[in-house]
């Protein structure tokens, strides 16, 4: 124990000696919430505090130029409206209005934005992107954060933060928090090794692999009562501090937590930009929230894929790029340019947005063998829900897995654009009017690498919090 404590006190001493001279200031969390349905929606705040950490980022790098998400936050400057800090991100709330049950009623959810704490009052504005794809205000409100009623006391933290990976100063890196949920007092030390193995595995993957030394790892876990989060669906009703479950909008495999309060009152106690949150259970699942959070089933077979998936929609705002799996969400009948860097409507296919990786010559739409790739799939998802309805054992889902992945190998391998970056049609939850750049990836199936544009895309926001990477 004495041993931690001293490795503890080293890595938050080398973050401390970094910051020492900027003097960092403290970071602001706004905590509101944000209602409505399919058609409408509002905001009202909740709370302003200060957290009990200083700034991680880097305050030179307070704009955000990425365009991703569908919500924006700016922190402008309450008398001139100059500026200070913006960053791009998605909401639970923002997925939960595509879903059926939008229609129907209206619910509430809690959000938070975070900043450096200014030294003028400012208003902070919530954007989202309109009917044009582009952002326009939807709620202001105005903070001062000197003001008596911030709260500026935090209880003690639950637990205390584990340093993983520790590369330098927090200003100059991305810093990733992994959170434990469903791990007992007893199961610290599997906590710990799941998180190191995870951990460890991003950065075996391209292009969080050479860019590995910008980022700093954290791991922090408050014990529950019982092992592994709620499966509703099962019947399996466990309590815990982060409120992490299965079955997410009636998706038996979609893992989140609906509780921002308490995520974000335990997270605040360690340095981050980036949360992923791994959840003591077997069964396959996970998820992830541009710019919130992501999720993935430490003790799958599959946990290393969910693991860094996940990662990419919380982390780059990556679209999914498969489309016969069953989703909570209803199908558009709009087909707008989507945001995400790794898939377009192919509007105009010479202005692709990811035209520099396409070689002279090929084809845009890209052939590739969609129909067979279908009949297959439709196949494999019957049997997958077959298993899941009764019930059986996870190694018959695990091994389902590997044969559908090493089908798609054997259909994909032989195709003339195996290896080309063009525009092949599926993706975005939709066979038709959607467009990913590679025939494989990631973000396309159980496969191991990110193709070009996603690892441009990722690329970007490690530019983005820890500068561009050195040549």
């Amino acid at each position: 124990m004495l041993r931690f404590i001293s490795r503890l006190c080293a890595s938050v001493s080398l973050l401390v000696a970094g910051l020492a001279q900027a003097a960092p200031p403290a970071t602001v969390r706004v905590d509101y919430t944000h209602s409505g349905n399919a058609l409408s929606d509002s905001y009202a705040l909740e709370q302003v505090l200060l957290e009990p950490l200083p700034w991680p980022g880097d305050t030179t790098r307070n704009l955000d130029n990425t365009n991703r998400g569908q919500n924006r936050v700016e922190v402008v400057d309450a008398k001139t409206g100059d500026l200070l800090y913006s960053r791009d991100f998605s909401t639970i709330f923002g997925e939960w209005r595509t879903t059926e049950e939008a229609n129907k009623i209206s619910r509430a959810f809690q959000e938070s934005v975070r900043f450096p704490k200014p030294d003028r009052p400012v208003r902070v504005r919530i954007l989202k992107r309109d009917e044009r794809n582009v952002f326009s205000v939807a709620w202001s409100v105005e903070v001062d954060t000197d003001a008596p009623d911030v709260i500026r006391k935090q209880p003690p933290a639950p637990a205390t933060p584990m340093p993983i990976r520790v590369s330098g100063p927090s200003p100059q890196k991305v810093d990733l928090l992994v959170l434990g949920d469903g791990y007992t007092a007893a199961e610290m030390k599997k906590f710990e090794a799941d998180a190191r193995r995870l951990a460890a595995h991003l950065f075996t993957v391209s292009p969080f692999k050479e860019r590995a030394d910008d980022f700093n790892v954290w791991a922090l876990a408050v014990p529950t009562v019982e092992s592994g989060v709620s499966r509703p669906s099962t019947g399996v009703h466990h309590a815990s501090k982060l409120g992490t479950r299965y079955d997410i909008f009636g998706s038996e495999r979609y893992v989140l937590t609906l509780d921002n309060r308490a995520l974000r009152e335990i997270a605040q106690h360690a340095p981050y930009e980036f949360i992923e949150i791994l959840v003591n259970n077997e069964t396959y699942g996970g998820g992830g929230i541009f710019g919130q959070f992501s999720t993935a089933a430490a003790s799958n077979e599959w946990a290393p894929y969910l693991f860094v998936h996940e990662f990419g929609h919380h982390f780059a705002g990556l679209a999914d790029e498969y489309y016969t799996s069953p989703v909570a969400y209803a199908a558009s009948s709009t087909r707008m340019e989507p945001w995400e860097p790794n898939a377009t409507a192919l509007r105009d296919p010479n202005k692709l947005k990811w035209a520099k990786h396409v070689k002279a010559g090929t084809p845009l739409p890209t052939p590739w063998p969609k129909a067979e790739y279908e009949e297959a799939s439709r196949a494999y998802q019957k049997r997958r829900a077959a298993l899941r309805e009764q019930n059986r054992p996870e190694s018959e889902m695990n091994a389902l897995f590997r044969e559908d992945l090493a089908r798609t190998r054997a259909l994909f391998a032989k195709q003339p654009h195996r290896h080309d970056i063009g525009a092949f049609e599926g993706a975005n939850y939709e066979a038709k009017g959607y467009y990913r750049p590679a025939m494989q990836c990631i973000m396309f199936d159980r496969s191991e690498a990110f193709c070009p544009v996603c690892q441009d895309g990722i690329g970007e926001i490690i530019d983005l919090y820890a500068g561009p990477a050195k040549r």
